[in-house]
């Protein structure tokens, strides 16, 4: 099947988007999360909301919060954090309400075609170094903990089909520690691989069990880096597993003449993945292809 991957949106989604992933012939699209420039994502959500073509989404750190809230969170003030979550769970049905026939997904677990899953993971994702949003992760999954976050998450794989394929929105730890790798932090090096710990050990957990997850398709760590200017390595391959970061932002260059998403093939001869630009006629101008697989 062919798989369509939007990296972070940011506000960066209009009609062109919409009619060329209609016509596109996509057996599936897949949302890393992070619709809004910066909060409330609700006008890009019902926007995604006329797609045709099945699809699923995992909110990211921007959606379904406040601009208080997402401060507090980056700032690390307990007492505000708890505070600003007040009305979280409200706001992510209402986003959910918003995207219409996308399934908005978090701690999931779908099927995207006979004998292949998709597991949604931890929503609201904001790197590696602690648990952000925990009194909503608390409120909402009973996760308080990186360990009860790992343990839900193998939990849903235990459940799972042989064949998965796994939607974050930040990616997992263990693929690097500089800030070119696909999930290293750029704006603090002395972070190192800000993945996260809970994903890195549910995939673990999915190997040891016989599973084989096919791709983990990310974003959030965006390609570009705003402080040092230099760019991401954007996909790594281990364990017969393909990592994507798909967080080209913004998304839409050029005036709109650039559009990007990533391609993600999975058939008899293994699994595939390529940049795809599309111009503001819905037209394909550039399939640069990144990896293969078998």
């Amino acid at each position: 099947m062919q798989i369509g991957i939007i990296g972070d949106i940011h506000g960066a989604w209009d009609d062109i988007d919409t009619a060329f992933f209609n016509a596109a012939g996509y057996d599936a699209l897949l949302f890393v999360g992070d619709f809004a420039r910066v909060v409330n994502g609700r006008a890009v959500a019902r926007q995604l909301a006329r797609l045709t073509v099945p699809a699923w989404a995992i909110p990211g750190n921007h959606d379904a919060t406040t601009l208080a809230q997402l401060l507090a969170e980056i700032r690390g003030r307990p007492w505000a954090t708890r505070w600003t979550a007040l009305g979280m769970r409200r706001r992510v049905a209402r986003l959910a309400r918003e995207l219409g026939p996308v399934t908005l997904g978090g701690y999931s677990l779908h099927s995207l075609a006979p004998d292949l899953g998709l597991l949604i993971a931890r929503p609201h994702a904001m790197g590696g170094n602690r648990l952000y949003f925990r009194p909503y992760l608390k409120s909402a999954f009973g996760v308080s903990r990186f360990a009860d976050s790992r343990d839900r998450l193998c939990a849903l794989i235990d459940a799972a089909p042989r064949d998965l394929v796994v939607l974050a929105h930040n990616g997992p730890a263990g693929l690097g520690a500089d800030p070119t790798d696909p999930f290293g932090c750029d704006f603090d090096p002395g972070l190192g691989d800000f993945g996260d710990p809970d994903l890195r050990d549910a995939l673990v957990h999915a190997r040891a069990t016989g599973h084989r997850v096919h791709a983990v398709v990310a974003g959030h760590m965006h390609h570009r880096s705003k402080h040092s200017g230099a760019w991401r390595r954007t996909w790594a391959h281990h364990h017969d597993t393909l990592y994507l970061n798909a967080a080209r932002v913004p998304r839409i260059e050029d005036n709109g003449r650039r559009r990007h998403h990533v391609q993600l093939t999975l058939d008899a001869c293994g699994v595939r993945a390529a940049t795809v630009w599309v111009d503001d006629t819905a037209r394909v101008i550039e399939h640069l292809p990144l990896v293969i697989t078998n």
